[in-house]
């Protein structure tokens, strides 16, 4: 996911306080239909255990913070400083991400009581009279950090369960009642000159910025996302069994690992007539309505070419999201699009766009260990735009760049239509 925040704080200790507990408790209640085995599992090396999750977003409280901040510090555990560091060369070694799920000790209740202990302490520096003020925008780096780990503890558990032959849910309430599937429309922008890029005093992450200007020829954007019955059609077509549909890399990645149709989907057996889905409310009948996910840059690529279109440009993108903001509740599974016009464009599926993720003009890291959350990663990854139904409220935004290789389709990542 992203990186290093470029806006200063706007809140208070006080204040930050109550938003540092409610995040936190968040990711608490996240694991509260998890049994202890569940948090403890990794199912592939993309993905880490909630125990970890828990852990690592704690380290980094601790970490930059506590570390820097609180007076006489010493580590709740100094090993915790090596096992659940995730990528920050410049703190020191780091245990094998592949490995994490491994780490049988610490145990689940050890790390919660690192959880409680590290909370405990963060609650004295930002309730203190004197409160260090350039400790804030720090704060709401890591809380902002903690909610991109709850994206990723349900789409990690989704995984994980995934590979269970009982495919169990993860929630037990009913998914919403079937839709109906929107007229897709094109819409029409005119060419000109455009300014992408964070802009105002709220939280944004580093590669966000600088603003800057971008010029767009003239381009049409899908009304809403493709549908996973629109996706079966293209299935149906033969679709994963025509190179000329695909790019070099993504038929060689389609061959190797013998793909045939989207991640969590289940052909039709012998005994069953109809396409099935597993999500994070365990194996239902395919919506046709709702828009299709988990999907690869190279599938939501060759899709658009067999559909006669190509996928859009982050420029694009944002351009034609312009004032709309992000959904403040999730919903555990893409939903059928609900409204006419611009439809979709944050709270269902993360959208690929034909962008690499590149350093935006004049941006430059951070200075120290947290400027490698987000610059070392702008190489062979493409970005993806809005937001996804497991993203938390109230942390998406028009100029939000999400990124994955090409190959990743674990997480809520859907296909948005363009042509030019």
């Amino acid at each position: 996911m992203n990186a290093y925040a470029g806006a200063q704080s706007a809140q208070g200790g006080e204040a930050l306080s109550q938003h540092y507990f409610s995040v936190r408790a968040r990711s608490m209640a996240l694991c509260e239909p998890l049994s202890d085995e569940d948090c403890c599992a990794q199912s592939m090396a993309d993905a880490s255990p909630v125990k970890w999750h828990l852990a690592h977003t704690t380290w980094f409280f601790e970490t930059f913070i506590l570390e820097r901040f609180e007076r006489d510090f010493q580590p709740f555990n100094a090993q915790f400083r090596m096992l659940f560091n995730s990528y920050y060369n410049g703190v020191g070694a780091r245990h094998p991400r592949p490995q994490r799920g491994l780490l049988t000790r610490p145990s689940l209740p050890e790390v919660l009581a690192y959880r409680r202990n590290v909370d405990a302490r963060m609650l004295a520096l930002l309730l203190a009279p004197d409160v260090a003020q350039d400790m804030l925008p720090l704060v709401e780096l890591g809380l902002h950090h903690e909610q991109q780990h709850q994206e990723l503890m349900l789409t990690d558990v989704k995984h994980l369960l995934a590979q269970n032959p009982l495919l169990p849910a993860y929630a037990s309430q009913a998914a919403a009642e079937p839709g109906q599937t929107l007229p897709l429309d094109w819409l029409a922008y005119e060419a000109g000159i455009v300014e992408i890029g964070h802009v105002g005093s709220g939280f944004c992450f580093d590669n966000e910025l600088p603003r800057h200007r971008q010029f767009v020829e003239p381009f049409q954007l899908a009304s809403r996302l493709l549908s996973n019955g629109e996706y079966l059609a293209f299935v149906s077509a033969g679709g994963y069994a025509n190179p000329a549909l695909w790019l070099s890399e993504g038929w060689d990645w389609v061959q190797a690992n013998r793909i045939t149709q989207p991640l969590y989907w289940h052909a039709p057996g012998a005994a069953q007539g109809d396409w099935q889905e597993f999500t994070l409310h365990g194996l239902r009948p395919l919506e046709l309505h709702a828009p299709v996910s988990h999907l690869s840059l190279f599938e939501a690529d060759a899709c658009a070419r067999w559909a006669g279109a190509r996928l859009p440009t982050e420029a694009e993108w944002e351009v034609a999201a312009g004032g709309r903001h992000a959904p403040t509740v999730e919903t555990m599974h893409p939903q059928a699009a609900y409204q006419e016009g611009l439809a979709q464009m944050f709270g269902a599926c993360w959208q690929w766009t034909s962008s690499s993720y590149a350093p935006y003009p004049g941006y430059a890291p951070a200075a120290g260990a947290l400027g490698e959350y987000n610059g070392k990663f702008m190489l062979n990854q493409y970005v993806l735009r809005g937001s996804s139904c497991v993203t938390p409220g109230g942390h998406a935004r028009a100029t939000y760049r999400n990124f994955f290789p090409a190959s990743a389709r674990w997480q809520f990542s859907g296909i948005r239509l363009a042509r030019s």
